[in-house]
């Protein structure tokens, strides 16, 4: 064991300070913001001061850590228990076991939910509804409104559904999200209220919440002053993540739970603020010092262990011309004299044509094809490049599939579990129904109605005759309901499988591939200690699928990464090509409305500069082919070098053009040289 804090000493004076900052016997500090620079160590400090909060003496069961992800606070957990064993010994893993509030937002809102349900006239025995469920049950409902015959055509679910979203996280009126994001919906303002108003109906008398709900309802259970003062007062310490990417309604439940910042930290870089699609605002970052009386402590961590510094060199002047910000510049011991490349290419096939030249010649030198990546801007852009690694045989992966819970079969399973939990649950029975041979719409919804008018719907349902088509697989589903009414967990998942299988083979393709998932589900649900945990913590941070992994090689154990920007945050490779660097793509066209969304895509580009560790390539078409969607029919498109690369900055960049032509010979350009008519040739060989 090491005494004192000489478990600290790994860390640099910045690091330091932000880990030490108010210690005192484990006392509530002023309030906190720590900058964290792309690769500075964020995630090593973060846990370095949990844990030098728990060495210091404050009780573990009193820190409340918030993260993105339960994955990422369950390995955040991990990292506290090994710096804390340093000084605490075998000591340590009982006082991080009892780090039992880290986890996500949403997460943790669930949990305070059904502790106050009674307190907020809330049923502690509601099931929670993904994003596919909730756009179901928003259809239903707009459907029951008379809104899906409209003489002019009403926004769709998805739409309905991300508007609600948006109002709800950003805590916007209708109105001003309609005119900001959705402006071909501003006819629909008046009708959208009514079906938002049955929509939040339907999931009362249903006994459901869905994921904005999770927030919502927590939002509202702490604008009680009595129950924020409860809830505040629980928890000495509060750490929170990434908070550039939190939303207005998760900055407004955090002021409330500790108004006066005392024991508050949050940790988060503005310039990887690039969320807004969800609702997230960078205003939160910028806004939190200013809080508070006095202002919140700043600390920046401005040391970058991650990339070369010419690479830093040009990503701090890109983010460097931003409107506002806090001001760091990003430094680091790796120096190197290879500048960033900023390519020149004739066109997105030359593109592709060239990175896979570069990402070849890369791997016979030794860097492995999943040490590269490629990012764009958006998922169509890789289009030719992927036809082009397919073309040469090398195996990639792009981020962006199904998520497990996203795949059909593993919905149908959790249907049946959430209807025997809920069976008030409307879009679960709804989805269960149609399972059965011989029963479509207008018989679900009779069944579904006899059981909301029942005082026991399981009874109700035991009741009611069989469908004349359904014959025994409606005895069976009863029986079965009946069965998982009383959790046996986790037996209850066996018994759903061994009910759905039937209906699997007859009804989905691939069905051995799917039945694996089945039982991994199985295998994932035994480390849960109830059914209404499982199917909580499953919706809100779901596993990915094993037989839908968005193209993985299963036979090739290199592959290269192809992937949005969005999903790359995070992540670092030592080689990174970056796909059409150019106006209209970045910024994105339909980016540019505001000056907020022009800034919102500038940190686009810093972030996808910043994964690169050595080698960073810029790429940069000079013209896109545009099929025939105007009267000059097909054509080409000429594009100029992105905005946030101007001339003061192209120091920074190697300018560089591919091909590169041998001395003395002149390139020839499409539409030089001698003409064929090939396609006159084709028909001919038919006459």
């Amino acid at each position: 064991m090491q005494t004192a804090t000489a478990y600290l000493e790994t860390l640099n004076p910045e690091q330091r300070r932000a880990v030490e900052h108010g210690s005192a016997g484990g006392l509530a500090a002023p309030p906190l913001l720590v900058i964290a620079g792309a690769g500075s160590g964020k995630t090593n400090t973060l846990a370095h001061r949990v844990a030098h909060l728990i060495v210091q003496g404050a009780d573990p069961r009193r820190i409340l850590l918030m993260t993105f992800s339960r994955r990422a606070a369950s390995e955040m957990t991990k990292r506290v228990e090994r710096i804390a064993r340093k000084v605490l010994g075998d000591n340590a893993g009982i006082m991080t076991d009892a780090l039992t509030w880290a986890g996500t937002y949403h997460g943790i809102g669930a949990r305070l939910l059904r502790e106050y349900a009674e307190q907020i006239g809330l049923d502690p025995a509601f099931t929670i509804h993904d994003r596919e469920d909730s756009a179901d049950l928003m259809n239903l409902v707009r459907h029951e409104k008379g809104f899906s015959k409209t003489e002019s055509r009403f926004p769709t679910k998805g739409t309905c559904l991300s508007i609600y979203s948006r109002c709800v996280n950003g805590e916007m009126p209708i109105e001003q999200v309609i005119g900001t994001s959705y402006p071909w919906c501003a006819g629909w303002a008046a009708e959208l209220k009514e079906l938002f108003a049955a929509y939040v109906e339907a999931k009362q008398k249903q006994n459901v919440l869905d994921y904005d709900d999770l927030l919502l309802y927590w939002a509202q259970m702490v604008g009680d002053a009595g129950l924020a003062d409860d809830i505040g007062g629980r928890f000495d310490h509060v750490l929170v993540d990434e908070y550039q990417d939190t939303n207005r309604l998760q900055s407004s439940i955090l002021l409330a739970l500790k108004p006066g910042g005392l024991g508050l930290t949050v940790v988060g870089d503005d310039a990887q603020s690039i969320y807004a699609f969800r609702a997230a605002t960078v205003r939160n970052i910028l806004d939190f010092p200013d809080q508070f009386s006095p202002p919140a402590n700043i600390i920046t961590l401005d040391r970058n262990y991650r990339s070369t510094q010419t690479i830093l060199a040009a990503a701090n002047g890109v983010i460097g011309l931003a409107k506002e910000r806090f001001t760091k510049n990003l430094w680091t011991e790796r120096t190197s004299a290879a500048k960033p490349q900023l390519v020149t290419v004739r066109d997105e096939a030359d593109q592709a044509r060239f990175i896979v030249e570069r990402i070849l010649a890369n791997r016979e030198s030794g860097t492995l094809l999943k040490e590269q990546a490629v990012l764009f801007r958006t998922s169509s852009h890789s289009g030719p490049l992927e036809i082009e690694l397919t073309r040469r045989n090398i195996p990639f992966v792009k981020f962006g599939g199904l998520k497990f819970l996203d795949a059909a079969h593993i919905k149908d399973m959790l249907a049946l579990l959430r209807f025997a939990e809920n069976p008030r649950d409307r879009v679960a029975g709804f989805r269960l129904l149609h399972l059965l041979p011989g029963i479509g719409s207008a018989t679900a919804q009779r069944v579904l109605d006899r059981m909301a008018e029942a005082a026991d719907p399981i009874v109700a349902l035991a009741g009611i005759p069989t469908p004349p088509r359904a014959g025994d697989d409606w005895k069976g589903f009863v029986q079965t309901l009946g069965n998982l009414r009383y959790s046996e967990w986790p037996a209850d998942l066996e018994r759903a499988r061994l009910w759905y299988e039937p209906h699997l083979d007859r009804i989905r393709e691939d069905a051995e591939t799917r039945r694996a998932d089945l039982l991994q589900l199985e295998q994932i649900a035994s480390g849960y200690p109830s059914r209404e945990r499982f199917l909580t913590e499953l919706t809100l941070d779901p596993p990915d699928a094993t037989s839908d992994q968005a193209g993985v090689p299963l036979l090739d154990e290199d592959y290269l990464v192809l992937s949005t920007i969005h999903s790359a945050k995070g992540q670092e490779w030592k080689s990174v090509y970056l796909l059409n660097v150019v106006d209209g793509c970045m910024p994105f066209d339909l980016g540019t409305g505001t000056s907020a969304e022009i800034e919102e895509e500038r940190r686009l580009l810093y972030v996808a500069m910043t994964r690169a560790k050595d080698d960073l390539h810029l790429v940069v078409p000079q013209r896109f082919f545009v099929h025939g969607q105007h009267a000059q029919g097909d054509r080409h498109l000429y594009a100029s070098r992105t905005r946030f690369i101007p001339e003061r900055l192209l120091g920074l960049f190697e300018r560089t053009a591919w091909p590169v032509m041998p001395a003395g010979s002149t390139a020839r350009t499409a539409g030089q040289g001698p003409k064929v008519d090939i396609g006159a040739r084709m028909r001919g060989m038919w006459r």
